[in-house]
């Protein structure tokens, strides 16, 4: 059975970062990811308070599995672009200071014609991000999962790098009518990250629904063996966007994961 980390969004806890590094140690897992922004953006954090942050995941034996970077506007939109691009740069930076060399980044649906202005601007985006992550040494894990998992390894497959991967969120496929165990299959050797997070399929009531994991359609064990399958082996981040008692729910799905993919570091430190 392989032995994935697990870990945990953190915005998914409502904790702030030492009450989230503390969480995670007692939980015994592996880390977590955080968005670089607030007390985490590359702006805020002097080389001083990277050092000492550090410190502090050392001492709890966690570490950040990835720096998630929200974006306002797609990569595929120019208004703003330089900007956006920026951020995400000195994200990349940031995430290798801290030892994550991962970045979580959104990743639009893609264009239907490659001529189109959309598309070249999200070629010229990814273009610069993965010749800086190059350059640095960190990966840029899109957010798939408005297309096929197929379609986003034949887009990929024209990048010369290797820098360009993907966060594979099952639920993402889920919702938008993909099988995420094919679309697993599909990006092979391009998957960077993942989230676990579940969700149940549109229903004649009711569209798509987030739920904590082991409550929707995501067959768990099955997804699990399709990852050792494909020889991915890095995190499963439990993530929850939704719900009145996220925290409660984090902590649940860790427990429920453990079932089929133990953590190498499961047993609670400190």
């Amino acid at each position: 059975m392989t032995r994935f980390k697990l870990g945990f969004v953190l915005e998914s806890t409502g904790l702030a970062i030492r009450p989230a590094v503390e969480q995670a140690a007692k939980w015994g897992v592996s880390g977590f990811q955080a968005n670089a922004v607030g007390p985490l953006s590359a702006d805020a954090l002097t080389e001083t308070g990277r050092r000492e942050f550090r410190n502090l995941l050392k001492s709890f034996s966690v570490e950040v599995s990835a720096l998630g970077c929200p974006i306002r506007q797609g990569l595929d939109t120019s208004d703003g672009m330089d900007r956006r691009l920026d951020n995400i740069r000195k994200a990349m930076q940031l995430a290798f200071d801290l030892g994550a060399r991962k970045v979580v980044v959104p990743f639009p649906k893609l264009p239907e014609d490659a001529e189109s202005p959309r598309a070249v601007t999200l070629r010229h985006a990814l273009t610069d991000l993965s010749l800086f992550a190059d350059r640095v040494g960190t990966l840029v894990c899109l957010e798939a999962g408005l297309d096929a998992g197929t379609k986003v390894k034949e887009y990929l497959a024209t990048f010369d790098t290797g820098s360009l991967q993907v966060n594979f969120d099952p639920a993402n496929f889920l919702v938008n009518g993909f099988d995420p165990l094919a679309s697993a299959v599909a990006l092979a050797g391009k998957i960077g990250h993942t989230h676990a997070r579940d969700a149940r399929r549109s229903s004649i009531s009711s569209g798509p629904e987030e739920v904590p994991v082991g409550a929707g359609d995501i067959e768990w064990m099955a997804y699990a063996a399709t990852l050792e399958s494909i020889d991915y082996r890095g995190y499963l981040t439990v993530e929850r966007t939704l719900g009145d008692n996220r925290l409660q729910d984090v902590a649940a799905s860790i427990k429920f994961l453990r079932r089929f993919v133990p953590d190498e570091s499961s047993s609670p430190r400190r």
